[in-house]
C-alpha cells in the first residue's frame, strides 16, 4: 500500500497531475459447499476436502450364452369320444299299479321264460319230393340215339331238376344223340343226389322248395311248347317236301 502511494507521488510529481488512488480489489467469497445454506455459507468459509475417485472396476466379459435347444412340437391332443348319452329311467309305478307303455315287469319275466321254454329246431327231414307235380306223360319227344337208359326215368329226373335252367334243360335233350353212355349215368346219378339232398331238408325249408318246384314245372311247359311247336314245323315241312316229290317238283 505504501509502494503504491509512493510510486503515485513519484508519477504525480514527474507529470505534474495527481492521480487518486485506485480501490483494493475484494477477494472473491468462498463457494459454499453442496447441502448448505445461503446462512451457512456465510458463517462457514471453510469448504470439505474432496474425497479421491474411486478407481472404476474392470468389466468383466459377459458368459457365452449357450443355444436353446429347438422347442419340440406339440403333441395333438385326442379327440375325446363323446360319452354314451344315459337314458332316462322310467319312474317307477306304485305298488299295485302297471307302468307306463303297458309293460310290466311280470311281463318280461314271462316273456323270457317263454324264450328258454321254446323247442330246439326240428330238423327231421321233411322228405319233400321234387317233380311230384309233372305230369304222368311229358310231351318232349327224346331225340333218336344208341344209348341204353330208361328215357321216361331220364326225362322225369331232367325236368324234375331244381338246380338247371330251362336253357340247360333244353341243351342235355338236344345233346342226347351225342352223349357217351358214361355221361348219360353221370347224369343220371347226379339227378338221384339231387332229389335225396332236397329230401333231406327239414320242413323250415318245404315252402320255399316248392316255389322252385313250381317255377321249374312252368319252365317244364314252356319246353314242351317249344318242342311241339318245332315238331310241327317238322312235319309241315316233311309233308311239303313229300308233295314236292309226288309233283315231280
Amino acid at each position: 500500500m505504501d509502494q503504491n502511494q509512493s510510486n503515485q507521488q513519484d508519477q504525480s510529481q514527474g507529470q505534474g497531475v495527481p492521480t487518486p488512488p485506485q480501490p483494493p480489489v475484494p477477494p472473491a467469497p468462498p463457494v459454499p459447499p453442496a447441502g448448505t445454506t445461503g446462512d451457512d455459507s456465510s458463517q462457514q468459509t471453510t469448504s470439505q476436502p474432496v474425497q479421491p475417485v474411486q478407481p472404476v472396476a474392470p468389466v468383466q466379459p459377459q458368459a457365452t450364452v449357450q443355444p436353446t435347444q429347438p422347442v419340440q412340437p406339440v403333441q395333438p391332443v385326442a379327440s375325446i369320444q363323446p360319452q354314451a348319452t344315459v337314458q332316462p329311467t322310467q319312474p317307477m309305478a306304485p305298488a299295485g299299479q302297471q307302468p307306463a307303455g303297458g309293460f310290466s315287469p311280470a311281463d318280461g319275466a314271462q316273456q323270457a321264460g317263454a324264450a328258454q321254454a321254446q323247442e330246439p329246431e326240428d330238423t327231421t327231414p321233411a322228405n319233400f319230393q321234387i317233380g311230384k307235380d309233372l305230369p304222368e306223360t311229358l310231351n318232349v319227344p327224346v331225340p333218336e340215339h344208341q344209348l341204353n337208359f330208361d328215357q321216361n326215368y331220364f326225362m322225369r329226373l331232367l325236368a324234375g331238376s331244381i338246380s338247371l335252367s330251362k336253357a340247360e334243360k333244353k341243351r342235355i335233350i338236344e345233346s342226347i344223340p351225342k352223349l357217351k353212355q358214361s355221361q348219360v349215368d353221370e347224369l343220371i346219378r347226379i339227378f338221384e343226389d339231387e332229389k335225396v339232398k332236397f329230401a333231406e331238408l327239414s320242413k323250415k325249408h318245404v315252402p320255399e322248395l316248392e316255389r322252385l318246384a313250381k317255377k321249374h314245372l312252368e319252365d317244364w311247359i314252356d319246353i314242351e311248347t317249344e318242342f311241339k311247336a318245332a315238331g310241327k314245323k317238322e312235319e309241315e315241312s316233311a309233308e311239303a317236301d313229300e308233295i314236292r316229290k309226288q309233283l315231280g317238283l
